[in-house]
């Protein structure tokens, strides 16, 4: 056998595995490719398998449709706290400026002004 037939021989029967990122080839390891699992596999087992993975990704939908609104729920959250915020700050300057204004009133009225007993009754 030549080289290159040798070579053909190992691709048709192992699977290189990389065991680092650049291209040496000195840390590939050979392992053995599996010529059909269909044949061996019945297919009741091939019914399960497929009704496993099935299940699983309708979990797996459905917990992501799970994340999706909550975060969907956190984000219309965080606008109202912003919104409530705003308001607070808006009526507390409304509360100062009403607090002046009536702080004023009674200043200028004669009925909140301080008696002096004494010159009254003269």
């Amino acid at each position: 056998m030549d080289g290159a037939s040798k070579e053909e021989e190992e691709d048709s029967t192992f699977t290189n595995i990389s065991l680092a990122d650049d291209t040496d080839h000195s840390s590939r390891i050979f392992c053995p490719r599996p010529k059909s699992l269909l044949p061996k596999m019945m297919n009741a087992d091939m019914d399960a398998v497929d009704a496993e993975n099935q299940v699983e990704l309708e979990e797996k939908t459905r917990l992501i449709n799970q994340v999706l609104e909550l975060q969907h729920t956190l984000e219309d959250l965080s606008a109202r706290v912003d919104a409530v915020k705003e308001e607070n700050l808006k009526l507390k300057s409304e509360n100062q400026v009403l607090g002046q204004y009536i702080e004023n009133l009674m200043s200028a009225s004669s009925v909140f002004q301080t008696t002096d007993t004494k010159s009254k009754r003269k």
